[in-house]
């Protein structure tokens, strides 16, 4: 089994307006997941700057970066930011541009982690419902117009309130959805704005939300996490 897990960490700044990149990394080791889709990982302005640094990573944590190489300072594109195990192997990763008003991205990562070949892509999508949509079908057309397939892992924040429709409902006909439960807002979670999504030849283990003291004050979301194996 591997474990995969998604966080919007909110630049590190938690529910006490506090920024502390140690205390998200502190949640980050007690979900304890072999790959991790973050978003919000890079600061708003200027450069752009990754919140959680190569030196942070090294002295705290089990993780790599994947490399996008999209800004010198960032972590990810967009905000969105894959971590894996320091011994995964990467074989390839890019960025993907998605339609929108308001800077938005995904990152995709094909890896080899625990012996399997996994694809995994990181998203965080639009506060605009017809937007949203518009990004998860440009999702699945990347994910479709690949000359390699690869069972694949999406994540992320998708901003979706309808527990079925809008871009739910688009992703619902290709992959399948981790029972995971609501994540928002952190001190009061109301809604399952966080999903993690898996096509049909993986199955899905246990699931959850990760709602440890830590996680309650890290960010206004709650890290979501799964275990996947091969289907069949």
């Amino acid at each position: 089994m591997i474990k995969v897990a998604s966080y919007n960490m909110r630049k590190s700044i938690g529910t006490d307006r506090r920024r502390r990149p140690e205390r998200t990394l502190q949640v980050l080791c007690e979900i304890n997941a072999d790959v991790i889709a973050l978003q919000e990982a890079d600061r708003r302005f200027g450069p752009r700057e990754a919140v959680l640094t190569g030196h942070l990573l090294a002295e705290h944590g089990d993780w790599k970066a994947i490399p996008f190489g999209m800004r010198a300072r960032s972590m990810g594109w967009h905000g969105n930011a894959l971590l894996v195990r320091k011994d995964a192997q990467i074989m390839d990763c890019e960025a993907i541009h998605l339609p929108a008003l308001e800077p938005r991205g995904a990152v995709m990562a094909d890896i080899r982690v625990g012996g399997q070949a996994l694809r995994i892509v990181g998203m965080h999508l639009d506060l605009s419902g017809l937007w949203r949509r518009r990004q998860a079908h440009a999702i699945i057309a990347h994910l479709q117009a690949s000359t390699r397939q690869y069972p694949t892992v999406l994540m992320g924040d998708l901003n979706e309130w309808s527990p079925h429709n809008g871009c739910l409902r688009d992703f619902a006909q290709h992959f399948d959805f981790a029972a995971t439960g609501k994540s928002f807002h952190a001190r009061r979670p109301m809604a399952r704005l966080d999903r993690i999504m898996v096509s049909r030849d993986l199955a899905i283990g246990a699931s959850g939300v990760h709602e440890s003291m830590n996680a309650r004050t890290a960010s206004d979301h709650l890290p979501i996490w799964a275990t996947i194996r091969p289907a069949g």
